[in-house]
């Protein structure tokens, strides 16, 4: 890894993502969080003061270890139980079937197989779970969308990974969830960099065999 991944980008990326402007959003989307969570490149932990009571374990699943040093030291001044993981998201070391909520926020651009790292979210997702998700991404605006595909090489380049133009919701419904729940629209800031999906999706229902015994917007 170079000198610039290592040890100044998960310090800019900390930097960036303490901005005031987004706590309403990160409160609202991590106070419905319950049972046992799994939080996705869980950073360097901005997300958890907000949750709460309801939360009986959180894990943390992070690549990057300098952030994942950050988040160790929030981690012991909040009530919760907190596991924190060096761990690919496209291969989450966490069993099937054994989460109630998976969160994921400002995370999907950056990650390279996110197709692949959301099915492996719906695999640790039990049958009644939840995927609760806040992500920036393509735009609808085919002017904004240029900006967007023009920006992003260097967005990767200097941002971690981090994908302007990624379609969240498509992403999502592709890697086998329903959407329950979707809000978009812009927040302030440059437009191509502020396009927001928040929302939450589940895992589909079950359909029952055939043989016996077979197997609007929130943002102003």
């Amino acid at each position: 890894m170079s000198f610039y991944n290592d040890r100044i980008l998960p310090h800019l990326i900390n930097l960036s993502m303490r901005n005031r402007g987004l706590l309403p959003y990160r409160e609202r989307v991590i106070s419905q969080a319950y049972g046992r969570v799994l939080e996705i490149g869980i950073g360097s932990g901005l997300n958890l003061p907000f949750y709460g009571s309801r939360v009986d374990e959180l894990v943390g699943l992070e690549p990057a270890a300098g952030l994942l040093a950050m988040a160790q030291r929030l981690a012991g001044r909040i009530d919760i139980p907190v596991k924190l993981i060096a761990g690919s998201a496209e291969a989450a070391p966490v069993d099937a079937n054994s989460i109630d909520t998976v969160v994921t926020t400002w995370t999907l651009c950056s990650i390279p197989d996110a197709v692949g790292a959301l099915r492996e979210m719906r695999r640790v997702l039990r049958a009644s779970g939840q995927l609760l998700f806040l992500e920036h991404g393509l735009a609808p605006q085919e002017n904004i969308q240029r900006w967007q595909n023009r920006l992003t090489p260097l967005s990767k380049r200097i941002g971690g990974g981090c994908h302007l133009n990624r379609p969240i919701r498509t992403l999502i419904e592709s890697a086998g969830f329903c959407i329950s729940r979707i809000e978009t629209g812009y927040v302030r800031g440059p437009n191509p960099m502020t396009f927001f999906y928040e929302g939450c999706a589940n895992r589909p229902p079950q359909r029952p065999s055939p043989f016996p015994g077979g197997s609007g917007s929130a943002f102003r």
